[in-house]
């Protein structure tokens, strides 16, 4: 007691000098801000060490890069028209002409193979179209009818009806890692695509990897402009109509602005970049910095309504609260650093960040509210109805309504939590990058006009290994992958197009021998191959479907959108299928990592609720010495996730990154309720108060705070609602549930459960 008052003491003491220098130690370090970025490349969301981006490393060193934007556009006159096949043609030759753009796709440049007409002998591999303008109705009709009969294109560049078509740009080697080619290309890209569409009115769909950076990106520097002068102002509207007081919002506010700016600058410091996930970090601070503000402020301000002054009732606030906010701030941090185990990194930073905050916040609230209400005085009349915090009319009337609907409350809660807990079973973790934005998001309507439209949007990148050199040319490896084509389509439905080099073997020996199967002589193969690589125009080469040695041919499975969920089924099965054959299988590329991203999510989920749930579990028992006291603070707060999640399950709402995160931060946050609640019963029944008396001292002193915290901290965390970043909505939805549900426990089940077991004699405190 001395020396927490000797520590008030030397607050008051120095007031001047924490209120000047916090600030301007604050805005010092946010001079750095300048240099804050934003980052929304694939691989933020793997650490360096990750195996599957070294997998996938090694696949572009041996393959090149798989990363590329694809325009798509429909006409219902169909594409085979002069104007739609001469806006192709151009749109081509100027991705051509493009920076970091190495290879170009189409249906004009599509390398046909065919006999020619005057010498049948002879074999032809040119542009599928050249100088459209040129052919007559007849000659694109033509055109029209061997191209819907050319696998290769069909599903893949075209349309089975020739309505849709899509141009695909390759980039150069390593061009997608960096955000602002991402941006560049996708500029050049709509400035290619413009006066295309102001000539000929088409509607053109972007997608591919520029695509979803710059989605990424923009989303982000959006949601950190908007949604954190949002909460901001809506703190500051809900504080100040809680107070009425304007230097009680003041304080609460400059709380979290000096707390988010030095976390933020730290960050810049260190060189971590923003994401979707870390640029909502000063929301969370928001959170987090408020509650300890408001319980402090609650206190001080009903002490000067009991009639004291202005130093008695700063150190009677810091009393009554710094073990309770000491206890919040750590288990919030611990709740948040659970997120630190997680192997994917955006989540890692989140977790580590937020959790320095909360404590952060603490320091600065314990310093500079007392310091600021030592100058500030504010005017607080004396109220003659408030001579005892526990004969407050509403603590009264609500302990008493506790008190003789204890069993009938308890149990209804145990019958609405055991209802909705049963849901937990129906839900699903599940999710896809795609996903993650909203439907209105330009990139997913790209994707998803490009399923509807044409074919799968997302592919597996399938590297086998024939075992030899020059294998991939042997006939039985070539009719193994052939019956892998067959199997693999009729297994799932959601394979749309399969192609590789034995698409050009079997067109070359239809063409030569009018049969469209493998041949049976190695070395035609390599003749088909030798022959078809020097007719091919420069940038046009097979090396991208091979590897030097020849050795491992790659496949490459455009597929529908699916849940996370059934890309790891058809993976596995992949896997499976070419373990019953004499070569191996390895299954690469951007969906398939997005895939294993999201069993990480699920384990993040498990771990991190585990880890905080253990973490404070023990902070309690440290500091109450009390093992059948442990339940108390645990299971108010693993309640609200398991029955929010419970209702996702009951709704059929997949579980996404979004929720992951929620729980973990759930468990931190809603837990401040439980410790504010039980610090202040208990300390009211060591003084050897009545279990009523100590009710309801409990409800005058914590539970309006407690209330008023959870209305600004729900509304807080429901301005996610507005972001078109699916995880982001999604936590929060959950968390401000979450918290609502928290204080319906913490309110109602724990004191109703405290009516029957400790009404009687201290048994919990024995």
């Amino acid at each position: 007691m001395m020396t927490l008052n000797k520590f008030v003491d030397s607050i008051i003491k120095f007031r001047w000098a924490i209120v000047i220098l916090i600030p301007l130690i604050t805005f010092a370090m946010a001079t750095s801000l300048k240099h804050l970025e934003f980052e929304g490349s694939y691989r933020i969301w793997f650490g360096e060490d990750s195996k599957v981006l070294k997998e996938y490393d090694r696949f572009r060193e041996i393959f090149g890069n798989d990363d590329s934007v694809i325009i798509a556009f429909s006409s219902d006159d169909g594409i085979f028209t002069k104007e739609a096949l001469t806006s192709i043609d151009r749109i081509t030759q100027k991705l051509w002409q493009t920076h970091y753009i190495a290879r170009v796709d189409s249906l004009t440049n599509y390398q046909y193979v065919h006999s020619d007409e005057e010498y049948p002998d002879e074999v032809l591999v040119e542009d599928f179209i050249e100088n459209p303008q040129s052919y007559t109705p007849a000659e694109l009709k033509k055109k029209r009818d061997i191209a819907l009969h050319e696998d290769i294109i069909v599903g893949r560049l075209i349309s089975k009806d020739a309505k849709t078509t899509m141009i695909v740009g390759r980039m150069t080697p390593k061009a997608g890692d960096d955000p602002q080619v991402s941006f560049k290309l996708r500029d050049a890209v709509l400035k290619i695509i413009e006066p295309e569409a102001k000539k000929n009115g088409y509607k053109f769909h972007l997608s591919g990897g520029p695509i979803i950076n710059t989605s990424f990106i923009e989303i982000a520097q959006h949601d950190g402009g908007i949604f954190t002068p949002a909460v901001i102002i809506i703190a500051m509207i809900l504080l100040y109509i809680i107070f009425r007081k304007f230097s009680a919002m003041f304080l609460s506010i400059s709380v979290v602005i000096f707390t988010f700016l030095i976390v933020l600058s730290i960050q810049v410091m260190f060189g971590f970049k923003l994401n979707n996930f870390t640029a909502n970090v000063p929301v969370f601070v928001v959170a987090i910095g408020i509650a300890d503000a408001m319980h402090i402020l609650w206190i001080y301000i009903m002490a000067r309504k009991k009639g004291m002054q202005n130093l008695e009732a700063i150190h009677y606030s810091i009393h009554k609260n710094f073990l309770a906010i000491f206890l919040t701030s750590v288990t919030t941090a611990v709740g948040f650093a659970s997120l630190g185990i997680s192997a994917v990194v955006p989540i890692k930073t989140l977790g580590i960040a937020t959790a320095s905050a909360a404590l952060l916040a603490f320091v600065l609230t314990i310093l500079f509210v007392p310091a600021a209400l030592a100058i500030l005085n504010p005017k607080i009349k004396h109220d003659e109805n408030v001579k005892e915090a526990d004969s407050h009319p509403l603590a009264l009337w609500y302990t008493h309504f506790l008190l003789r609907n204890a069993k009938v409350l308890l149990f209804g809660s145990v019958v609405v939590f055991s209802v909705l807990g049963v849901g937990i079973f129906k839900a699903h973790v599940d999710s896809n990058v795609v996903k993650y934005f909203k439907e209105d998001v330009p990139f997913r309507q790209g994707i998803e006009y490009l399923q509807k439209n044409i074919t799968g949007p997302m592919s597996y990148e399938i590297v086998v290994d024939s075992k030899a050199n020059d294998g991939i040319k042997n006939p039985e490896f070539l009719k193994t992958v052939e019956k892998f084509y067959i199997d693999f389509s009729e297994k799932f439905s959601d394979v749309r197009h399969i192609n590789s080099l034995l698409d050009v073997i079997k067109k070359f020996n239809y063409v030569m021998n009018g049969s469209k199967s493998v041949p049976e002589n190695q070395e035609l193969v390599a003749q088909y191959l030798l022959l078809y690589s020097l007719s091919l125009p420069q940038g046009m080469e097979i090396n991208d479907q091979m590897d030097i040695d020849e050795r491992l041919l790659r496949i490459t499975s455009s597929m529908n959108l699916v849940n996370t969920s059934k890309d790891l089924e058809m993976i596995e099965w992949i896997k499976n299928w070419w373990k019953q054959t004499p070569y191996s299988v390895e299954v690469n590329g951007q969906t398939i990592m997005f895939a294993y991203m999201q069993h990480d999510v699920t384990n993040t989920l498990l771990q991190s609720i585990s880890l905080a749930v253990v973490l404070i579990s023990l902070i309690m028992l440290l500091i109450f010495k009390k093992l059948k006291m442990l339940p108390l603070f645990i299971v108010p707060n693993i309640l609200p996730i398991a029955l929010v999640v419970g209702v996702m399950g009951y709704l059929g709402i997949d579980i996404d990154m979004g929720v992951a995160i929620a729980g973990a931060i759930i468990i931190g946050v809603a837990v401040d309720d439980t410790i504010h609640f039980m610090v202040k019963y208990i300390e009211a029944r060591k003084r050897g108060e009545s279990f009523e008396d100590a009710l309801k001292y409990v409800m005058s002193y914590a539970g309006g705070a407690i209330i008023f915290t959870t209305i600004v901290l729900s509304l807080a965390f429901l301005v996610f609602m507005f972001s078109e970043f699916n995880p982001n909505y999604h936590f929060g939805i959950v968390t401000a549930s979450a918290l609502v549900i928290a204080v319906i426990v913490d309110l109602v089940a724990l004191p109703s459960f405290l009516v029957l077991v400790d009404n009687s004699k201290r048994s919990l405190l024995e």
